[in-house]
């Protein structure tokens, strides 16, 4: 006689989901810049993990990013290089904000939160 296979909870399917979605976020933030591959691929190792075991290792194991996922969640270390990166695309992308004619609010807000997001970036400890 075979077992029946587990029911997934509601709670892992939407794991799941979230894991896929971010997944896939990053997947085209490797073509599209400005769309960070690493960090929304530490969410969606942190969502596999509480839904998708497979998932997870698949991530922790992969062989370009997985290093950067494996630091981020032993020590919160960013490397040095991911850090520039980082800060030269949002400056690029604040410079190309100032330029479009958007509300003043969002010329001001965007820069503004890019400016923290790398003052916070920059205090992370590195490998």
């Amino acid at each position: 006689m075979t077992e029946p296979t587990p029911r997934l909870t509601v709670a892992a399917l939407l794991w799941r989901s979230t894991a896929l979605l971010t997944l896939a976020l990053g997947g085209i933030g490797i073509l599209l810049p400005g769309l960070p591959t690493v960090p929304l691929w530490i969410l969606s190792a942190f969502c596999a993990g509480r839904g998708w075991p497979a998932v997870e290792t698949w991530l922790l194991n992969h062989p370009r990013h997985g290093q950067s996922i494996r630091l981020w969640r032993q020590h919160g270390a960013v490397p040095r290089r991911a850090k520039w990166a980082a800060t030269l695309m949002m400056t690029i992308s604040s410079i190309v904000i100032l330029a479009l004619p958007v509300p003043l609010w969002a010329r001001l807000a965007a820069p503004a939160s890019m400016l923290m997001v790398a003052l916070w970036l920059w205090r992370r400890p590195e490998p």
